[in-house]
């Protein structure tokens, strides 16, 4: 099978983007947890969603890609999605002060590179529909 499979990537969580994507939204939810109340209905909700479903969509397609590298891929560009996400949620929460400018440009340089390394997975995955 070609793939990512051939690259002794047993798992999902085999996968650098994966560890990485896993890694900052453990950061983010955690500061999102001290977020004023008012917010923990809005962006205090919304930016770990937005981060978790990167490493949830990776996992998800990653389990479909033994039947399937166009499924894959597509969970690859709904991470990516994700990924451009919290470029939003980021300038929120930095404007709004709930966490500190450099906190943020680390954060947001972090997910553009998590958005690189998925997009480099997808076009490692090939043009074809299937296996």
């Amino acid at each position: 099978m070609s793939g990512i499979r051939d690259r002794d990537v047993s798992t999902f969580e085999d996968l650098e983007v994966f560890q990485r994507a896993y890694r900052i939204s453990l950061e983010v939810h955690r500061a999102s947890l001290q977020f004023p109340t008012i917010e923990q209905r809005a962006l205090a909700d919304q930016v770990p969603r937005a981060s978790k479903s990167i490493c949830g969509n990776i996992a998800e397609g990653f389990g479909k890609q033994p039947r399937s590298n166009a499924e894959f891929k597509r969970y690859l560009l709904m991470a990516v999605g994700s990924a451009d996400e919290m470029q939003v949620w980021l300038r929120y929460c930095a404007d709004l002060e709930y966490v500190d400018q450099k906190t943020c440009a680390a954060w947001r340089d972090e997910f553009r590179q998590i958005a690189k390394m998925l997009q480099g997975l997808y076009t490692a995955l090939g043009t074809s529909s299937d296996h």
